[in-house]
């Protein structure tokens, strides 16, 4: 009996592209059984490509602007065979153009921690974001405890 092998995974990329404590979402205009949702901005890593270097390339040519990878957030979030979405935190680098819809996308939204759930995310982009809120609410003061070295 032979085992079936599964393709190798592929990694998509997703931009947590944060802006003064907001996050920037994405509206899909295509395909069509996406368009509407929202999303991280990011795309697939190609061929021989370091996955920090693949959110910045995508995040050139679906929003044109010059951006920078930060950290990876926890988790990997599966999309469908043989792909696996893996997210960063990404910033603006200064002097970069304000972030337009210019590839598969039709509108943007700066959202706060508190707007987050206003748009109707894709279904594999939920989880992720909920792992980047923690990156957008502020650090909680410590307690009279942890402020005394208790």
């Amino acid at each position: 009996m032979s085992e079936r092998t599964q393709p190798p995974e592929r990694i998509v990329v997703g931009a947590a592209l944060i802006d003064g404590g907001r996050l920037l979402a994405a509206r899909r205009s295509a395909p069509p059984e996406l368009a509407g949702r929202w999303e991280l901005p990011g795309g697939k890593v190609e061929a021989g490509e370091r996955p920090e270097a693949a959110l910045v390339r995508e995040l050139r040519e679906e929003l044109g602007v010059d951006a920078e990878a930060g950290e990876r957030v926890p988790g990997r979030w599966p999309l469908r065979d043989p792909f696996v979405l893996h997210v960063w935190t990404a910033r603006l680098r200064p002097g970069s153009a304000a972030p337009e819809p210019l590839q598969d996308h039709d509108a943007l939204r700066w959202l706060t921690a508190a707007e987050i759930w206003d748009v109707p995310w894709l279904d594999q982009d939920v989880l992720a974001v909920e792992r980047v809120l923690a990156h957008l609410a502020p650090p909680a003061p410590p307690t009279p405890t942890e402020a005394r070295g208790a």
